[in-house]
């Protein structure tokens, strides 16, 4: 298997600890770009949600490994544990996964040079971010399905996990 270098290109700043990220699910922080990426943000002003991509550095040899998981945060959240099967990584968001790449869409606050305040952030302060990418129309998907599994998660919580 051929393996790849990626350099991450910023970082996730948020003023909160680890605890407080697993719990909030609308988190504001600072993504600093690295100034050597600084032109990479020409004309970035004006979107107004951005998909962040970030490498969830934190997760071990050992969780790189999983391959089935429960969802726990819906455990968290209070869905009897009878209606959370366990799935495969690629099922769903775990960060345990065998390349622990991080996909979130965050709402964009403002730009101030290499430094772009957002709010929707759930990953932890420090995270190495790998790319950036604006959301864009042709992104969205309006019509879409689910398994059972997961409709029945959240109709317990009332959204996602």
């Amino acid at each position: 298997m051929e393996a790849y270098q990626i350099y991450p290109v910023g970082v996730v700043h948020i003023n909160v600890g680890d605890d407080v990220v697993r719990m909030h699910e609308n988190l504001e922080g600072v993504i600093e770009v690295f100034e050597e990426f600084s032109e990479a943000l020409y004309n970035i002003e004006g979107f107004s949600h951005l998909i962040l991509i970030t490498f969830l550095d934190r997760i071990d040899l050992r969780g790189r490994r999983v391959l089935k998981v429960r969802l726990r945060r819906a455990i968290e959240k209070g869905v009897p544990e009878t209606l959370v099967p366990e799935v495969g990584v690629f099922a769903c968001d775990s960060p345990n996964r065998p390349n622990p790449i991080g996909v979130s869409i965050v709402e964009v606050l403002k730009v101030k040079g290499r430094f772009i305040f957002v709010r929707g952030l759930d990953v932890f302060d420090g995270t190495p971010v790998i790319d950036i990418k604006p959301y864009t129309p042709y992104r969205r998907v309006e019509k879409f399905n689910v398994p059972g599994w997961f409709s029945n998660i959240i109709k317990c919580i009332g959204r996602e996990p």
